[in-house]
């Protein structure tokens, strides 16, 4: 058990021992007073305006502090939001939104304490639409693996203006004490190298798609760290789902102080921040949860993801990032399809590509088109008829009349099925590239109507490549 773990119920003679459970305590501050040192965010500003913003995050111990954030020549307020959770010692995570920022530009910022400057980065606000720019995409990926820190050092090479990550960030169950030892450590490093991870959040925009390991477990009496997903993230507010409880929400399982305890700290993110919309550059991603209890068959959820769509028309590109993968060669989690159902909603609005996560290992598909024949079955399972376009080949056919899907689960978790990326036959029909004996990312510069995709795995090494033209 780690010291997050909530107490145990031990034998009745251990028990006269004790006269309390031990409560469960975040690391111990830093000499400037971190427990989670700043990291950068893009905050609820799902559009790009005439000025940009950028939110910074911290956390510090259950004390009160006078901190601040400098920049563009501004002093910013920290706002804190108190988490106090039971059985867990409280905490605060502190926000400033910095505003009134140009597009396109370095934020050089310093977190102040009483006035005395403790920290410093440089961020970058979002590129304006007609600008270049250049994003990572991984996912399946906080395990404290060799291969997690790996993907991090390569992510901080390449100098991307955003990440995005498809899902399972942390690892088992997307507690707050996974985050402390494997995610911050090794996303803010405060050295980047092959060994220990990046200084990569301070300064980068990180985004995120919830996975089934970061808030399918909502035992909160057992786990009461649980789903911290909606402390450690400040993403858009513009989902479909706004009560807790109520269909294709993840409904909490612990008793009335446990969830009451919950829905306090994570404020205003519970449970809207599974699903979101934005806008980057030239380009709109839509982000959805795909956890298996969602029905992405109901009519609320259809409208308004064609809503979302629909309103993203005059984006040269549009991009959709999810957890679960529809279509999967890999032989685990091939039951796992019920995403299936929202293609032919994509295929209407001109999706170009969906980035999943989920399996351990690289795969892209044909661009396809997909029309489910029948509903979704208790396994799963949605069939329907395929149309593949195998005349694309990225180098020169290079304007797909379909959708292409990656799968780019091999962010730093053990990696699924390393044999069968040598064994053509095993794949499914829709599957062009399958690699699964090493951890990689998806790396993606856009220029105007041109998008270039890369694959590189923990080396630096490129495994695959492709060009997209309008």
């Amino acid at each position: 058990m780690t010291r997050f773990s909530r107490c145990f119920r031990a034998s009745p003679l251990l028990l006269i021992s004790l006269t309390a459970c031990a409560r469960a305590e975040p690391p111990k501050p830093d000499a400037a007073g971190f427990i989670v040192k700043p990291y950068v965010q893009l905050g609820n500003v799902p559009k790009m305006g005439e000025t940009e913003s950028l939110t910074i995050l911290w956390q510090t111990q259950d004390t009160e502090g006078d901190w601040t954030v400098e920049a563009n020549g501004k002093r910013f307020t920290a706002k804190p939001q108190r988490v106090a959770l039971v059985d867990v010692t409280p905490f605060r995570v502190y926000r400033a939104n910095l505003t009134g920022l140009s597009a396109g530009k370095p934020v050089p910022y310093r977190v102040l304490k009483a006035g005395k400057s403790v920290f410093s980065a440089t961020a970058m606000t979002r590129k304006p639409a007609s600008a270049p720019y250049k994003f990572v995409v991984f996912g399946d990926c906080a395990d404290n693996t060799p291969g997690q820190k790996a993907i991090a050092y390569h992510t901080y090479l390449l100098k991307p203006d955003f990440v995005f990550i498809t899902g399972d960030i942390v690892y088992s169950r997307g507690l707050m004490s996974e985050y402390y030892t494997k995610y911050f450590p090794i996303y803010n490093a405060e050295t980047a190298s092959k060994t220990e991870g990046a200084p990569l959040i301070r300064s980068t925009v990180f985004l995120a798609s919830p996975g089934n390991h970061d808030i399918l477990d909502r035992n909160l009496d057992k786990r009461p760290d649980s789903l911290a997903y909606y402390f450690n993230w400040a993403q858009p507010l513009n989902g479909p789902l706004t009560v807790s409880g109520s269909p294709n929400t993840s409904t909490l399982q612990g008793d009335a102080a446990h969830n009451a305890a919950f829905v306090k700290a994570a404020g205003s993110t519970y449970p809207v921040m599974a699903n979101f919309s934005y806008d980057y550059g030239n380009s709109h991603w839509t982000v959805l949860d795909a956890n298996p209890y969602m029905n992405w068959s109901d009519p609320k959820l259809v409208a308004w993801l064609e809503h979302d769509l629909a309103s993203a028309q005059g984006a040269t590109w549009r991009f959709v990032g999810y957890h679960h993968p529809p279509f999967n060669s890999s032989d685990k989690h091939k039951d796992d399809q019920w995403m299936r159902v929202i293609e032919p909603i994509l295929e209407k609005y001109h999706v170009d590509i969906v980035f999943n996560g989920h399996v351990h290992n690289y795969q892209r598909t044909y661009p396809l088109k997909f029309k489910p024949t029948g509903k979704r079955t208790e396994d799963g399972h949605v069939e329907g008829d395929f149309s593949l376009d195998k005349k694309f080949n990225g180098t020169t056919v290079t304007k797909p009349n379909g959708t292409l899907y990656l799968i780019t689960g091999g962010g730093g978790a053990h990696l699924y099925d390393p044999a069968q990326m040598h064994q053509p036959e095993t794949w499914k029909p829709f599957t062009v590239k399958f690699v699964s004996d090493i951890h990689s990312l998806t790396c993606v510069d856009v220029t105007g109507k041109t998008l270039k995709v890369k694959q590189i795995d923990e080396n630096g090494k490129e495994i695959d490549r492709f060009t997209v033209t309008k």
